[in-house]
C-alpha cells in the first residue's frame, strides 16, 4: 500500500532555498531569449516588423553621423547585419545582468522597460500595424514568466501531492529539474525564433512575387556603345545583385503592388496619384545612369551603373503644374524616410525619372520595388528614394532625413576616380601590366583621366566610350612594371575643365575628396 504524505495546512512555510547566482544568469538569459523569439513570431504572424529590426531603425535614427560612417566603413553593405548582432547582443548582456539579481521583480521591470522601447519605437515608425504592438508585450510576459518558472523549478516541486512551495531539495538546489526546465524553455524559444524567422522570409517573398514578369516595351532609349572587355575587371553595367545598397531601412516595407500609389501634391495645381498599373501605361524611357552614395570614401565601392526604365519626372511635374512658390522636390519613402532636391534640377534636362525597372529587369525589393527615384548628378541622400509613397512640391522649410544629421542639404556628385586594378597591395608579375579604373562626374561628364606611378610624370590614360555625362567612364592604361613596391594615382578631369582636388575630405557633410592611391608590388 502505497503512503501518502499529508501536509498540514497550518504548518509554517520551510524558506526555499536560493539558487546560485550563475543559476540566475542561465535563467536570465534563456527567459530573455524566449521573450524575444516569441515577440518576432507574434509580430511575424501579423506580417510586420519585428521588434530586433523596430528598435534597430530607431536607433539608425538617433546615433550620431560619426557612428553612421563607422559602421559603413566597417561593415559596408552589411552595417544591418551587424546592427542586429550587436542589439542581440546587448540583449543577452542585459538579461544576463537581470537574472544574476534572482529576483523576477527585477527581472520584471527590466523587461518592462525594454518593452517599453519597443513600443515605442513601433509608435515613431511609418506603416506600424497592432501587431507590433502586440508582439513585443506577448514577448515581454513570455519571458517573465519563463524566468518564474526557470527560478523555482530547481527549488518547488509542482508535480507531487504537496504544496507547491515546498522545497525538493531542503539543502540545496536540484539541478537536474532545472536543466528540464531550461531545455523546455530553449525549446521554445528556438521554435518560436525559426518559425518566426521563417514567416519573415515568406513576408519578403510575398511581396517579391508581386513583381511582374516582364516590363512594358520602352518607347524612348538612348543608343549605349559597345563597352564589352575595355575594362579588365569592372563590368559598364553593374549586376543587380552586385549593386550597392545603402540605405536606414532594417526591414522591407510591406507592398501590395495592387493597392500601392503614390501622390504628386504639395504646391501644385492639380494634384496627382499614381497606381503601380498606371506607371506602366504611362510612355517609358530608358537611360543609364550612374549612381553614387554620399558615404563612398576615396576609392570606395558604393556606386554602381545600371539602364534605368521609368517615367520621366519632368513629365509627371508638367501635368500636375508645379507653383512659382515651390523650391524643392520633397519625396517620402512607404517606411517615412525623405529627401529633397532642387526643383531647378527635375526641370533642367536631366534623366530624372520614376524607375521601375534595372537592368531590363523589374525593379527588384532591395532597390526600391515597385517604384523609386532616379536623379543624375546627385547623391542618393538628398534624391534616390525607394519605395516611393509620395512627392510634395515644397518650400526649403522641409528638411530631408539626413540634413538634420548634419550632412549638406545640397549634394551634388563630386568629380572622382578609382583604380581597381591592381588591387591594393597585390603582387604581380615584372613586364607590362595594366592600370585601370573608372572615374565619374554625374550630368557634367568625363573629359580627361591622369594616372601616375611613384611620383612620376601624369600620363594620360586611354578611356572608353563615353556612354553619357550621367555614367562613369572606363580608363586603362599600361606601365611597364620593374620589380619593387610601387604606388599609383589617378586623377580626373570633368567637361567644364575641373580637375579632382588632391584635398582629402571625409565623405561628410557632403562627399569624400583627394586623389585615390593603391600600393602594389611586382615580384618576380
Amino acid at each position: 500500500m502505497t503512503e501518502t504524505l499529508e501536509v498540514d495546512p497550518r504548518a509554517p512555510r520551510a524558506p526555499l532555498p536560493t539558487p546560485p547566482r550563475i543559476v540566475g544568469a542561465i535563467a536570465g538569459l534563456l527567459a530573455g531569449l524566449c521573450s524575444v523569439c516569441v515577440g518576432i513570431l507574434v509580430t511575424a504572424l501579423g506580417n510586420t516588423a519585428s521588434p530586433i529590426d523596430t528598435v534597430g531603425s530607431s536607433f539608425i535614427d538617433r546615433v550620431p553621423r560619426w557612428l553612421k560612417n563607422l559602421a559603413i566603413d566597417l561593415f559596408g553593405t552589411n552595417d544591418k547585419t551587424a546592427l542586429r548582432v550587436g542589439i542581440w547582443i546587448v540583449l543577452a548582456v542585459v538579461a544576463t545582468a537581470l537574472g544574476t539579481t534572482r529576483r523576477w521583480s527585477a527581472y520584471a521591470w527590466g523587461t518592462i522597460l525594454f518593452t517599453m522601447l519597443g513600443l515605442a519605437s513601433a509608435a515613431e515608425r511609418t506603416g506600424t500595424t497592432t501587431w507590433s504592438y502586440v508582439g513585443p508585450v506577448v514577448g515581454a510576459v513570455a519571458g517573465i514568466a519563463s524566468f518564474v518558472v526557470l527560478m523555482q523549478s530547481g527549488t518547488r516541486h509542482w508535480f507531487a501531492r504537496r504544496r507547491p512551495t515546498e522545497s525538493v531539495a531542503p539543502l540545496g538546489f536540484d539541478r537536474r529539474q532545472f536543466v528540464g526546465a531550461a531545455g523546455a524553455v530553449s525549446a521554445v524559444a528556438l521554435a518560436s525564433g525559426l518559425v518566426g524567422r521563417s514567416r519573415q522570409n515568406d513576408r519578403v517573398r510575398r511581396i517579391e512575387s508581386q513583381r511582374p514578369s516582364a516590363l512594358p516595351g520602352v518607347d524612348d532609349t538612348v543608343d549605349v556603345p559597345n563597352t564589352d572587355g575595355f575594362h579588365p575587371t569592372e563590368p559598364f553595367f553593374t549586376p543587380n545583385d552586385d549593386f550597392y545598397r545603402i540605405d536606414t531601412a532594417m526591414s522591407f516595407p510591406t507592398v501590395d503592388r495592387d493597392s500601392w500609389s503614390f501622390t504628386i501634391d504639395g504646391l501644385v495645381e492639380t494634384p496627382l496619384t499614381l497606381t503601380y498599373a498606371d506607371l506602366l501605361a504611362l510612355p517609358q524611357v530608358e537611360r543609364p545612369v550612374t549612381l553614387c552614395c554620399v558615404s563612398n570614401p576615396v576609392g570606395g565601392p558604393f556606386i554602381g551603373t545600371a539602364r534605368w526604365q521609368g517615367v520621366l519626372l519632368k513629365d509627371l511635374l508638367d501635368r500636375v503644374g508645379v507653383l512659382d512658390g515651390a523650391e524643392q522636390v520633397f519625396s517620402t519613402s512607404l517606411d517615412g524616410w525623405t529627401c529633397g532636391f532642387p526643383v531647378e534640377v527635375a526641370l533642367d534636362g536631366r534623366d530624372c525619372m520614376v524607375a521601375i525597372g534595372m537592368n531590363g529587369e523589374p525593379l527588384p525589393l532591395e532597390h526600391g520595388f515597385p517604384a523609386r527615384l532616379v536623379v543624375p548628378g546627385l547623391y542618393g541622400y538628398v534624391s534616390a528614394t525607394k519605395w516611393l509613397a509620395r512627392i510634395e512640391l515644397a518650400t526649403w522649410d522641409r528638411e530631408g532625413y539626413w540634413v538634420p544629421l548634419g550632412w549638406s542639404r545640397l549634394g551634388p556628385v563630386k568629380t572622382q576616380s578609382r583604380v581597381d586594378v591592381p588591387r591594393h597591395r597585390e603582387k604581380v608579375a615584372p613586364g607590362r601590366i595594366t592600370i585601370a579604373g573608372v572615374a565619374w562626374a554625374q550630368h557634367t561628364g568625363i573629359e580627361k583621366v591622369e594616372v601616375r606611378v611613384d611620383d612620376g610624370p601624369w600620363r594620360e590614360a586611354e578611356l572608353g566610350n563615353d556612354v553619357s555625362d550621367d555614367t562613369w567612364r572606363q580608363w586603362i592604361i599600361e606601365w611597364d612594371a620593374t620589380p619593387g613596391r610601387h604606388v599609383v594615382q589617378v586623377r580626373a578631369t570633368d567637361k567644364d575643365g575641373e580637375t579632382q582636388t588632391d584635398v582629402v575630405q571625409d565623405v561628410a557633410p557632403d562627399g569624400a575628396t583627394g586623389w585615390h592611391t593603391r600600393t602594389f608590388e611586382v615580384t618576380n
